[in-house]
């Protein structure tokens, strides 16, 4: 009978994943040597070799591929059975890996950890910000807990929540604040700022647009929506950003703001989480909390519009 450990196993796994013995020793917070050693003690117990090793790069080997997906079902499942303890609890107590997308996550998370914290003093929350895709892959193999994406995702394997629903405004330079606002038609041939590849608002900015991927030559991407509306400021173009986005990201930039005719171009942010999770009762209780989270930075928004404390935005035209 092998005697294969957890350790070895999610040590192997954090190796595969980053694909470098270094950055996987900093995950697993151990040194390398120590972390090789371990990996070699595997090796040695199943009697062949799990990755191909060279002075520039590793790879797993053809064994080590489907290793991989089995070990990654045992770990899965040996976390599965934490939650499963957890779950006949009351409330939630211990870790909850939450994952969000960018274009939520520094308008957002703070209400939510807030009141996260106060709602239940016992969950420990750790917090992963990134793409939808990776967001979806790291939920799959269970290294989240959930996550807070725009939907649909369209997962069979996963649960979705719907949460709220966001319009999209159109940020300009300041001295085109009383300008007409452009249809989707006159945008199509502006100089329209984007989110690069990967980021679901690019998409869907897009298809607001009916423009294509294949992107014409006067439409540049940007890593953020910070550096989007900078760019605006500066005259290079503009953009479109979700409302939530509004108060921290144009309050130190010279643009003004506009709403497009009806009907606006909007998103639904919802969370997602595996239909097989343990956790999924106490998941649908935080669903509410995130719900009336973004509810009262809603609320908080509209005061700031009301006294006039906020970039104030121009009437549909």
């Amino acid at each position: 009978m092998m005697n294969l450990t957890l350790k070895q196993l999610r040590y192997f796994e954090a190796v595969a994943r980053h694909g470098h013995f270094g950055r996987a020793a900093d995950a697993c917070a151990i040194s390398q040597p120590a972390l090789s050693m371990q990996i070699k003690e595997l090796e040695t117990e199943l009697g062949t070799e799990l990755f191909e090793r060279n002075a520039r790069q590793i790879r797993l080997t053809h064994f080590g591929e489907v290793f991989t997906s089995r070990v990654r079902d045992i770990l899965r499942g040996v976390d599965e059975l934490g939650d499963l303890a957890r779950a006949s609890q009351s409330r939630l107590v211990g870790r909850l890996r939450i994952g969000v997308i960018p274009t939520v996550a520094p308008y957002l998370l703070p209400k939510i950890i807030g009141n996260l914290t106060h709602w239940n003093p016992d969950i420990d929350i750790h917090l992963r910000e990134t793409l939808t895709p990776r967001l979806i892959e790291e939920l799959t193999e269970g290294r989240l807990d959930t996550a807070i994406v725009a939907l649909p995702v369209s997962e069979p394997s996963f649960t979705e929540v719907a949460l709220f629903s966001e319009d999209f405004v159109l940020v300009r330079p300041g001295e085109d604040a009383h300008k007409p606002v452009p249809s989707r038609e006159t945008l199509r041939e502006m100089r329209l700022l984007l989110l690069e590849e990967g980021h679901c608002f690019r998409d869907q900015a897009l298809s607001f647009c009916n423009m294509h991927s294949s992107l014409p030559r006067e439409l540049l991407d940007g890593s953020s929506l910070s550096t989007l509306v900078q760019m605006v400021g500066a005259g290079i173009g503009v953009t479109l950003i979700p409302e939530m986005a509004v108060p921290v990201e144009t309050r130190s930039a010279p643009v003004s703001i506009a709403r497009f005719k009806s009907p606006q171009p909007n998103r639904t942010i919802g969370m997602i989480w595996r239909k097989t999770s343990p956790l999924a009762n106490q998941l649908m209780q935080i669903s509410e909390v995130v719900r009336q989270s973004a509810m009262g930075l809603r609320a908080e928004q509209h005061q700031r519009d009301v006294s006039g404390t906020a970039q104030p935005r121009e009437p549909e035209s």
